[in-house]
């Protein structure tokens, strides 16, 4: 059985130095080369979607692919692949270097300029070693295959803005709607979320962070699926555990989330540490909770400043979400957007704490009832945010938009305020 060969090399010349040399290679079939990290998850996402089979046993990753640096690339294709093999060509062929490939999840390490005798050694040994994997997952059901999820992060200004309740009300509101959806506790010291939702489970995220290769069945052992359909990824019981949650493991994790949920929503909390600064960097909405008032806005400011300051995120990347909202209230959400130069969440969450006080007291927070104004504004900041799967042909709004469509009213003088 022939080997396909897929190269990923961004360079024109490396492109035909290493086609030619691929194509002389026994038993070889090179498929048409990828030109940088993005063509090359589409292109193995597509042949996922499809079969197992149809994925190339072995991929060849050039070390200048771009613009993902080469190692994040092989480690996105280990976590959502596991079934291809994947060999990196780079000039330094130092020690470091290939236990670096290693750690990130490749095959092996072919050094430039290329030797016909070192490729073909190397692609042999990572073809046979794909196939064993295959015929080990035999039909490969449980194979990561899809195209990756939504991330959002939600933290906090300062403590007790309400991160945790948005957090989990975002992810209620898109799994509700028929999307597959993770709630992971990254506020490792203090998270709420088990206690929020009456959740007692042994395995935390700590269990992840020490595996190299997280498989889909590993993950499945670490999370849980609660009642609501939500699968839980929670914080460790002992907060002291949660320093062994590196930021190299955040990555990780989220790649291997991002690669089995269409939404996941991530807790940060309030103070932010490395692995929760990994979590932000990587999200594709990052969201900022604080309150209308004067210590809330300057904490906001403050962590504004510090993400930019770090390149974590930029102000303009970042929403603020407004909660505990009153028109009565002096600082409005104009005013916060000036002050923190970030964009402000168009829904803001009413300051109706007795609507929530009965359900976080006995920890049900999902049980909160669906005519509550604080339940319908984060039901419809999730709509805003493009978390809930709309239905087709029925005014382009799934059931998670009725939040959205309740509050537009209310703000269009249709309904009574709250």
């Amino acid at each position: 059985m022939p080997t396909r060969i897929l190269p990923a090399v961004g360079d024109a010349d490396a492109v035909r130095s290493i086609t030619t040399l691929l194509s002389q290679l026994p038993d070889a079939e090179p498929v048409a080369p990828v030109v940088d990290s993005t063509q090359l998850i589409d292109t193995l996402a597509r042949l996922a979607a499809e079969s197992v089979d149809e994925l190339p046993e072995v991929v060849v990753v050039h070390e200048r692919i771009g613009p993902v640096p080469a190692l994040e690339l092989i480690r996105e294709v280990a976590l959502r692949f596991p079934a291809v093999g994947v060999i990196l060509v780079t000039s330094d062929a130092s020690p470091g270097l290939f236990q670096a490939a290693m750690d990130y999840g490749a095959r092996g390490l072919v050094a430039l300029p290329l030797s016909y005798e070192e490729l073909a050694s190397r692609v042999q040994a990572v073809a046979q070693w794909s196939v064993g994997v295959r015929r080990h997952l035999g039909t490969g059901g449980d194979v990561f295959t899809g195209v990756g999820g939504t991330v959002v992060t939600v933290c906090g200004a300062k403590g007790g803005v309400g991160t945790t309740l948005t957090a989990i009300q975002l992810a209620l509101a898109a799994q509700a709607s028929g999307r597959g959806t993770a709630l992971v506790d990254m506020d490792l010291q203090t998270g709420d979320i088990a206690s929020f939702l009456d959740v007692q489970f042994r395995r935390s995220v700590v269990d992840l962070a020490a595996v190299t290769d997280i498989s889909p069945r590993v993950l499945a052992d670490a999370v849980f699926r609660h009642d609501t359909g939500v699968a839980l990824l929670l914080a460790p019981a002992e907060g002291e555990r949660g320093e062994d949650v590196t930021d190299r493991a955040t990555r990780q994790i989220v790649s291997a989330l991002r690669s089995r949920y269409e939404v996941v929503v991530i807790d940060c909390g309030a103070q932010l540490g490395g692995a929760g600064a990994a979590a932000v960097e990587m999200a594709d909405t990052a969201l900022l909770v604080t309150t209308p008032d004067v210590v809330a806005v300057r904490g906001a400011k403050r962590t504004v400043r510090m993400w930019d300051r770090l390149q974590i995120r930029k102000a303009e990347e970042t929403t603020i979400v407004v909660n505990r909202h009153s028109r009565a209230t002096e600082i409005q959400p104009p005013l916060i957007q000036k002050i923190t130069g970030t964009a402000v969440a168009a829904t803001t969450i009413p300051a109706h704490f007795k609507e929530l006080q009965g359900v976080v007291d006995a920890g049900r927070v999902h049980e909160l009832e669906a005519k509550s104004t604080v339940k319908q504004a984060l039901w419809g900041l999730a709509g805003e945010l493009g978390l809930v799967k709309t239905v087709e042909g029925k005014g382009g709004r799934g059931r998670g938009d009725r939040g959205a469509v309740s509050l537009r009213r209310r703000k269009d003088g249709k309904e009574g305020g709250p």
